[in-house]
Formats: C-alpha cells, sequence, structure tokens
C-alpha cells in the first residue's frame, strides 16, 4: 500500500501534530507493505530524506522565517500552494491507494483537490471554533469549507473525544472516530521523585490559549518557600509572562527553560513532582501523556481530551478554565499531603502504558485498508 500524507508541521518545526507525525511514521516502519510519502515543510532549502527503508519526507521550502513552534497565515498559505503542486508531481510518478491529511484546513483541502481517497486527522485548531484567533475566517469560511472537506474524505478521525464532539457541533451528522495521540513509555519512565518543595511543570508553547498566567499567578498565591514552577517552551507571549514573573516578584520562584529538545524531555519532567497544563482548549495533549509517562500526577482543564486521561483525585485534578483559585487549590493537595504525589503519579504511569504509538499506528493502519478499500 502507497500512503501520501500531508502534514505542514515536522520537527524542529511545529508542536504536537510534528512530534505526534513522527512517532506515527517511526511505528509504522515497521510494516514492510507499507510504502510512505510525507510532504511537510522545511526550515531551509527544499530537500528529500529517506528515513526508513520505505518512508521518505519531502521538505518544502516555504520562506520559512522566525518562531518554528508556531506558524504564520503566510507561513500555511505557502505550504498550501507549494505541497500541492509537489503532490501532483508525487502523483505523477506514484500509484497512491490513499492520502492522510494531518489538520483539515489546509492539508485536508488539499487531499480533497487532489482527487485521492483521504483521511484527516483533527488535530484542534483545524476544528471551526477551536482557536479564537480564527473564530472570524472560521464563521465566514472555515466551518463551511471544514464541513465540505470532511464529507468529502472516507474517514475524519479526532484525535479525543472532546474535539470529536467540538467538530460535530460544526457537522451533526459527519462520522467522526477517535484515535488518541500516543506516548513512548519506553523513553519516558519515571524516576526519583525530587525533594521539596513541591516543584511544578509545564511543557508548552508560550500563547495564550495554554493559560500560563493563571499558573504564574496561582504561584504567585502560595507560598514561595513552598514551590517551584519551570517554564518549558517558546512562543510569542514569552515576554509578557516574564513581565508577569518579574512584576509579581517571583523571579527565585519560577524559570523559562525555553524550548527543550525531545531526547533532553524526560530528564525535565524526572526532575518535577506535578504537571500542570491550565489551556483554554486543548485536543490530546503529548505533552501531558510524556508526564503521566514519566509518573507525575496532572492537573488539566476540563477539556479536549482531559477527561480521557486524567481522573480527578485519582491520577490528578480537573481544572476550571481561566482560574488561578482553582489551581491553588489543587496544588494545595500535594503541599499538605505529599504521599498523593506518588500515588497518583503512579496511576499516571499505568494509564499512559495502554497507550502507545504501536497501538495509535495500528489504529491507522486499519484505517487505511479500510478507506482505500473504497477505490
Amino acid at each position: 500500500m502507497r500512503v501520501l500524507m500531508l502534514n505542514y508541521e515536522y520537527p524542529p518545526l511545529g508542536g504536537g501534530a510534528a512530534n505526534a507525525t513522527q512517532q506515527i511514521l517511526a511505528a509504522l516502519a515497521e510494516d514492510d507493505g507499507l510504502h510512505i510519502d510525507l510532504v511537510s515543510s522545511s526550515t531551509g532549502a527544499t530537500s528529500i530524506e529517506e528515513i526508513a527503508p520505505q518512508q521518505r519526507i519531502h521538505f518544502l521550502d516555504i520562506g520559512k522565517d522566525g518562531n518554528l513552534h508556531y506558524q504564520s497565515n503566510r507561513d500555511l498559505l505557502a505550504y498550501a500552494w507549494r505541497a500541492y503542486g509537489y503532490a501532483r508531481k508525487l502523483m505523477a510518478g506514484n500509484d497512491y491507494d490513499v492520502c492522510h491529511a494531518f489538520f483539515g484546513i489546509p492539508c485536508g483541502a488539499l487531499a480533497w483537490r487532489l482527487g485521492l481517497p483521504y483521511i484527516v486527522s483533527l488535530r484542534g485548531s483545524d476544528v471551526p471554533f477551536y482557536n479564537e484567533r480564527f473564530r472570524v475566517p472560521d464563521t465566514l469560511l472555515f466551518q463551511r469549507l471544514s464541513r465540505r472537506v470532511w464529507k468529502k474524505s472516507g474517514a475524519v478521525v479526532a484525535n479525543s473525544e472532546g474535539l470529536r464532539k467540538l467538530a460535530l457541533e460544526s457537522a451533526p451528522r459527519q462520522p467522526i472516530s477517535v484515535i488518541p495521540n500516543g506516548v513512548d513509555t519506553t523513553l519516558f519512565q519515571p524516576g526519583i521523585l525530587p525533594e521539596t518543595p513541591l516543584r511544578i511543570l509545564i511543557v508548552a508553547r508560550l500563547i495564550q490559549r495554554k493559560g500560563i498566567g493563571y499558573l504564574i499567578e496561582a504561584v504567585r498565591r502560595l507560598a514561595s518557600d513552598k514551590v517551584e514552577l519551570t517554564i518549558a517552551g517558546d512562543g510569542k507571549q514569552r515576554v509578557e509572562l516574564e513581565a508577569q514573573v518579574e512584576a509579581a516578584e517571583l523571579c527565585g520562584s519560577v524559570r523559562f527553560l525555553g524550548v527543550v529538545a525531545h531526547d533532553d524531555l524526560p530528564a525535565v519532567y524526572q526532575s518535577h513532582h506535578v504537571f500542570v497544563l491550565p489551556s483554554l482548549n486543548e485536543g490530546m495533549s503529548n505533552t501531558v501523556l510524556e508526564a503521566m509517562a514519566t509518573g507525575l500526577p496532572v492537573l488539566m482543564t476540563d477539556t479536549g481530551g482531559a477527561a480521557e486521561m486524567v481522573a480527578s483525585g485519582k491520577n490528578g485534578y480537573l481544572l476550571e478554565a481561566r482560574s488561578a483559585d482553582s489551581i491553588v487549590a489543587a496544588l494545595e493537595h500535594y503541599i499538605d499531603e505529599p504521599a498523593l504525589i506518588g500515588r497518583h503519579g503512579a496511576r499516571s504511569r499505568v494509564k499512559a502504558e495502554s497507550m502507545s504509538w504501536q497501538t495509535v499506528a495500528a489504529a491507522y493502519r486499519a484505517c487505511y485498508t479500510n478507506v482505500a478499500g473504497k477505490l
């Protein structure tokens, strides 16, 4: 079977969807009967890289400039324009059975125009009204375009039940299944818990949607000798968040790591007690899964795939959105009863062990076979 895969993100460019694509490809490389060409974006010149005997990545020069973990509208338009022409050339020399598009817009729309049977993987911001920054274009154009792209597809797959429900608000009759993100439980493993004070971690893009300002405010309200906060990641909100930390006189309690290489992340997780992600909206967070695999309790707003990962009071706590009070109350459980950290962390690890990338890849492999069979 030959698969044409479309995703404008692939490491080092991008975030959760980039990492998911890389991990799914690695798991699918074990399948000798599967040939995959991924068309993605480059941080430099156009190039082709063979990452496995039957897998090639075609990196297209989109004139990327600036933050590698944030794709501007110009970046998306450049990718859409160049990927369509490049994919047409690939199709002329390869008899593809199915196209796998990560993100409904723009990749799903490209797949539709290419005329191959295709699968759309919904990741988050590509679902109408997931991201506040796209509210106007979602209302004027993308909701209608998404409905058309989904309807013409062979399958639509969301990465969490919460994202599926949001998508159904735009297209109530659309069949949408769920294949969650996975996690590498070999790379991410529990370590030895650090000493006090309570060490809190967030790994995320530093953007408004992640709600990091509420976490900083929660740390301000707690005694500075009881908690420390580490913020790993980068983004356009970093300057604003650093100013918030300085104004709150928290420079001794909050540190910014910037972007951390993926292979270095396990040590970062292992040096903390609790993981917090107070997002205003989320799909199935890779970083939450990594934290769980490392044996950390998770505090997460009740959005997206939160309920599928966090059982409140069992392996962490579900938080109210836009609420520093909710974060404070949850963290105080661990300050007052440190033994909870180990108990909740052990349950996180057990949950993560049932969500391997091999399981995710097998589900997509079955989806390819089903959609290609409709030719």
